[in-house]
């Protein structure tokens, strides 16, 4: 079982050439360096080495195909198992997957039509499927202790009863989950609606799902995983490559881009300080589009964009940045580069108006919660929910069916960023230490960031399922530090 087994650095450290932003992030936790101890070639054989950025293609996900489509639903099956795949050119590298693929797969699913999956867990360990983002009854929520024995099966079932959105799928075993999706389990769960395929957006191949995420190798090409290190994790990989190039006609593409780390925080960024347009966050599309120059993502974010290359003539190769450590520039601050190689017809358009969203309930119940961890450099830091580590028995919020509430949420920590995501609802965020939020956190949403020392209050209504889910950090290895706390709706 993988435990806790870090140490929490007590001071603020240096990134090299400025990564750190206005919004105060820093690099904060340190890894223990005896237990990040490269593997050593065999005799004889070379030391695995990076490539030189953008030397390598970035693939497309692949998507999964239903072996059924009858009775009114999509039905798949599905074998969490480890195999070996090329990340760094001339490497086999052991990662944990869905059906053998890395970067993680694409299932694309229907509002109004259930998909069913049955996943076999092939591995040596428990594992536990969660349907990030999804609105599913806690029997397929994919709890941490409602784990998949190995050589088990287990069908859970989404009803897909709401509204378009970029979801994802991951590893929720808990003291588990931190290194399970570090090696690679998890995946993009695309679900459609009427409203969102009646709009004139980028469609078919202009649609590109791309996973970021970073890793740590060692000199034989080998992931390692060290709990907290996110000063080690200084290599980007976007759709599973690391730097990889990517080729664009000169037109609009919409990117779906998912944060997939463990722990970091990307602020991304076009090379030529370029129009980006956000069309969508986590719960699916705004009420509006609006135009930006960055992109902020904590771990477990998602956004929705638009990038227009017809503004760029054929052979014009553009970067995508990330301008937030820790790690060097020359690490971690080049994540993709765009190469546009040729012209192409674009029927596509991004409307004024996207969607109406539902009027937000009258809350009846104000809840503070509070995220904190140990940050006095101890060999062991917990994570706290209210001041409590998790416990799998106890309730700590007890919900009305129905009702709307209104949660306050504070980071006490003075060093250490987190995130909170809650289990089954979406959310608006209604404000941030006190001001109205921006455009990108407008819409529906599951996961918001706070950086030390900052407060948001969320809007959530409670008035699908009854049962019991989990809220927690979504800095995967606080989580597993027990940064995670249980609501029971009634």
């Amino acid at each position: 079982m993988v435990t806790r087994r870090s140490v929490l650095g007590g001071a603020l450290a240096a990134t090299g050439a400025g990564l750190l932003t206005a919004g105060g992030l820093t690099p904060l936790l340190t890894a223990n360096p005896a237990r990040a101890t490269a593997g050593t070639p065999a005799a004889g054989a070379p030391k695995v080495t990076l490539p030189p950025p953008f030397t390598v293609r970035m693939p497309l996900p692949a998507v999964l195909s239903p072996i059924s489509t009858l009775g009114g639903q999509d039905t798949y099956t599905v074998t969490i198992k480890e195999t070996a795949r090329e990340i760094i050119p001339g490497a086999q590298t052991k990662v944990l997957t869905y059906d053998g693929h890395f970067p993680g797969p694409v299932l694309r699913a229907r509002s109004g039509r259930k998909v069913v999956i049955r996943h076999r867990n092939q591995l040596t360990m428990p594992v536990a499927v969660h349907l990030h983002g999804g609105n599913v009854s806690p029997d397929n929520d994919g709890g941490p202790m409602d784990t998949v024995a190995p050589g088990a099966s287990r069908i859970y079932s989404y009803p897909n009863q709401q509204p378009a959105a970029g979801l994802w799928f991951h590893d929720h075993a808990h003291h588990m989950e931190s290194e399970h999706v570090f090696r690679g389990l998890s995946g993009t769960y695309l679900l459609s609606d009427e409203t969102e395929r009646s709009l004139p957006l980028p469609a078919g191949q202009y649609e590109v799902p791309i996973a970021l995420r970073d890793a740590r190798f060692d000199d034989t090409g080998q992931l390692v995983y060290v709990m907290d290190d996110v000063f080690g994790r200084t290599t980007i990989l976007a759709n599973g490559r690391p730097t990889p190039y990517f080729e664009v006609a000169a037109r609009k593409y919409r990117f779906r881009l998912l944060n997939s780390s463990n722990m970091r925080f990307f602020q991304l960024r076009l090379s030529d300080g370029g129009r980006i347009t956000q069309i969508g966050t986590d719960g699916g599309l705004l009420e509006r589009p609006f135009t930006t120059d960055t992109i902020g993502l904590s771990p477990a974010e998602r956004a929705d964009v638009v990038i227009d290359f017809s503004r760029y003539p054929v052979g014009t190769k553009i970067v995508l940045e990330n301008t937030l450590g820790p790690g060097t520039p020359d690490q971690v601050g080049k994540v993709l580069r765009f190469d546009v190689v040729r012209t192409a017809p674009d029927p596509s358009r991004i409307p004024d108006v996207l969607r109406t969203l539902p009027p937000m309930a009258k809350a009846t119940v104000e809840r503070t919660v509070v995220l904190s961890m140990d940050e006095d450099g101890r060999q062991e830091p917990r994570g706290f929910m209210d001041g409590q580590v998790w416990d799998p028995r106890r309730i700590d919020q007890t919900i009305t069916h129905g009702t709307s509430e209104i949660w306050t949420v504070t980071n006490t920590n003075k060093l250490v960023p987190h995130n909170f995501h809650m289990h089954l609802v979406q959310f608006r965020v209604l404000e941030r230490n006190g001001a109205p939020v921006s455009p990108a956190e407008a819409g529906l949403k599951d996961t918001v960031r706070l950086f030390p020392g900052e407060t948001v209050r969320l809007h959530a209504t409670f008035d699908t399922y009854r049962g019991t889910y989990v809220y927690h950090c979504h800095l995967l290895d606080h989580s597993a530090m027990g940064m995670m706390a249980n609501l029971r709706i009634r």
